[in-house]
């Protein structure tokens, strides 16, 4: 949500986006993604979609 997006921009080091990626019906990884985001959106915006490849590439694993 846009609110999420502006808590992680203003608490960076308390946000953390956690990624599920459901590999099939058993199987799962969890990726976790530091400062995801890299500006607020427009005040008007109602939906923000992002390149799932592309967050998977600089998620890293739980620690």
């Amino acid at each position: 949500t846009r609110n999420e997006i502006l808590y992680s921009l203003n608490k960076p080091d308390d946000f953390i986006l956690a990624i599920v990626e459901f590999q099939d019906a058993d199987a799962h990884r969890v990726h976790y993604l530091r400062q995801p985001f890299q500006r607020e959106p427009d005040f008007g915006v109602t939906s923000v979609n992002y390149d799932f490849s592309g967050l998977l590439a600089r998620a890293c694993p739980p620690e």
